[in-house]
Order: C-alpha cells, then sequence, then structure tokens
C-alpha cells in the first residue's frame, strides 16, 4: 500500500480508502467491523463516511454508517487512522434532518460535526467535506448547469469562517469539498488565502473509466490549487466489473434498490463497460482490478474510494493495488474512451 499526501494537509492517506455507505443498509455492524478489520491489515488508513450514509438515504437509517464506524473506532488506536465524513446541504429534500434546513451556515455546520463526533465516538474528524455546494450546482449525473435553478446561498467567506473556529476548536483537522465545479475549487481557495481562512485540501467527485469529466478542467484547477482527487465510484456504480453484462444479478444494488444508480443507465455504457471488460480479460486481468488500476494510476488521484458488500468483493479490490497498467493496455483504453467517451458523467 502506498501513501499519498492530501493537498497542503500533514496527512499522508492510503491509495485506497475504504467507503462505508452500505453500513446500515447492506450491511450488518458485524459485517462492517470485519470490512474495517481487513482493510487496516492491508494497509488502509483512511476511511470515509457521510452524516447521510447509509444509501440510499432514508429517515430510518440517517447516521448508522457513522454509529457503525464509532463502534469499531474506540477500539483503535485513533492517532493511526484517518476519518472523513461530509454535511449534507441544502436541496435534496430531507425535511426530517435537522427541520428540513440543511444550509451549510453557522448553525447547521456546528449541528452536524457535534453530531457526527457523537456517532463516530471520537474529538476529532481528520477531513470533513460538503458533501455537495450550498450553492445550486448541477449533480449527481446531471450535465447541464441552469441560471434559472439557483438559489440563496450561504456565502463562501462566511461558510470557511464558522469550519476556521471549528479547526481552531480541534473539532476538525482539515476541510474538503464533494461534487464540486472548477469555480467552487477556485473560490473556496482564493477566498481562503485572501481572508486568511483554511485552505481545502481535497475535493471528492465521482471518476472512472465511464465517467472521466475530472480529465479537463477541473483536472487543471485541482493541479493549480493543490487539491487533490478522492475518487469515488471507481467501478461506476459496480457496472465495470462486468457483473451486469448479462443482466442484474440478485442482490445488488440495480436489483434491490429499482431506479438507484441513474447516472449510469445512459446511451453507450453498456457498450463501453463491455469493451473495457473485453480488455481486461484479454490481458488475463479482473476488469475491477483494470478499473481501479486506472483510477489509482491518474496524477490527480491522492486516494480511490472503493466500497464493498462483501468481504469477498473487498479482498478483491483491495488486491487491485498489485496491478500496474502497462503503457499497451493504457493505449487500448484510450481507444475506447475515444469512441465512447464518458458515457456516464
Amino acid at each position: 500500500m502506498k501513501y499519498n499526501q492530501l493537498g497542503e494537509s500533514a496527512l499522508h492517506v492510503s491509495e485506497i480508502c475504504l467507503g462505508t455507505m452500505t453500513f446500515g443498509q447492506q450491511n450488518t455492524i458485524t459485517q462492517a467491523h470485519q470490512q474495517l478489520d481487513y482493510a487496516i491489515a492491508q494497509g488502509v488508513n483512511f476511511i470515509d463516511a457521510a452524516e447521510m450514509y447509509p444509501v440510499p438515504v432514508q429517515e430510518s437509517t440517517q447516521g448508522l454508517t457513522e454509529t457503525y464506524i464509532g463502534e469499531w473506532l474506540v477500539r483503535q488506536q485513533r492517532d493511526k487512522l484517518i476519518i472523513a465524513t461530509k454535511i449534507a446541504g441544502p436541496g435534496r429534500g430531507f425535511r426530517w434532518l435537522r427541520d428540513g434546513k440543511q444550509a451549510i451556515d453557522r448553525k447547521n455546520i456546528e449541528q452536524a460535526v457535534d453530531a457526527s463526533l457523537k456517532r463516530l465516538q471520537t474529538d476529532y474528524i481528520d477531513l470533513y467535506q460538503i458533501h455537495w455546494p450550498d450553492r445550486y450546482v448541477p449533480r449527481f449525473g446531471e450535465t447541464e448547469y441552469d441560471p434559472n435553478k439557483e438559489r440563496e446561498t450561504v456565502p463562501i467567506v462566511e461558510q470557511l469562517t464558522v469550519f476556521a473556529d471549528l479547526i481552531k476548536a480541534g473539532k476538525i483537522r482539515y476541510l474538503g469539498l464533494s461534487n464540486e465545479t472548477p469555480w467552487g475549487v477556485s473560490e473556496f481557495s482564493h477566498i481562503a488565502q485572501q481572508h486568511g481562512l483554511p485552505k481545502v485540501v481535497s475535493i471528492q467527485n465521482a471518476y472512472n473509466l465511464i465517467n472521466r469529466v475530472f480529465d479537463s478542467a477541473l483536472a487543471e484547477t485541482s493541479r493549480r490549487e493543490n487539491v487533490g482527487l478522492l475518487a469515488y465510484s471507481p467501478l461506476g456504480f459496480g457496472l465495470l466489473s462486468g457483473k451486469y453484462l448479462n443482466g442484474i444479478p440478485e442482490g445488488t444494488r440495480l436489483k434491490l434498490f429499482q431506479g438507484f444508480g441513474g447516472r449510469y443507465r445512459k446511451p453507450n455504457v453498456e457498450q463501453a463497460v463491455a469493451a473495457y471488460v473485453e480488455i481486461a480479460r484479454a490481458h488475463n486481468l479482473k476488469p475491477s482490478a483494470v478499473a481501479l488500476a486506472f483510477v489509482r494510476s491518474r496524477w490527480f488521484v491522492t486516494s480511490t474510494i472503493i466500497g464493498a458488500t462483501t468481504l469477498e468483493q473487498l479482498q478483491e479490490n483491495l488486491e487491485s493495488v498489485n496491478v500496474i497498467l502497462d503503457s499497451a493496455i493504457l493505449a487500448e483504453i484510450d481507444a475506447v474512451h475515444a469512441r465512447y467517451p464518458s458515457p456516464a458523467p
């Protein structure tokens, strides 16, 4: 396992991060702890959660993921682990969370941080992320910006001021963004510099073989602002494992939660997935290993967030760190990308 510096922070995170959004929905607390134990034994030191998890989001299960992690975390050497979680933003209609008011303002931030700390049973959060922007932006598969959808928003300087206070209080160490845009990353960075406020150190966005939107403007922004990518959904909701090419297997998320994962049900997705799976098999590699190795190989990726519903899946995903793609395979991948450029943005 390799470890990379997270932006301009003092954190060095494992190149694989354990994502936990299935804990409390598809995984019991026993299964969650087995995954955590195994991942740490393999060198993973980075665990990612969110106050909204597990997914799909429901009032009855919200917060269980952090609770499961907390029950495990109290038995660990805390300073050896990097725990990340997120605050939910406005616009999703979660009326049961903070009375339906999820603006990224002082009241909500402080309540969300304190609630996460309690569930996680820890005194501090290493990386606290804004799950999606307070302002309107296209998100979760939307591709067009519509000015008519703009809404009242908390100024970025006000958001950063609250986070600065929480960092000073020792409740969080560093700040990250998620589902952000090039403009958003730049604004957060520039406003922080102008006002002497905490600079964001990471951005957590979707990135995989069928969603390479990050390759262009976001990649430039990442480099110039020194904000590394924490790549989520590296297997494209599991599609890039190849398991959906012959139908939807029982027990999978697409089978259990009808209508979920809509960003991956678009034209040319199946054709692109089939082509990438063919490349893997031609080189006697597992499709999941090729997909994960590709994400890990990108210069702007600090850590690749993997998730699993079984220990066997987790073991397979972690074994991908031993796969290094040579120039020939990368050329084949680029040829497929030229035919089907980011069919699932």
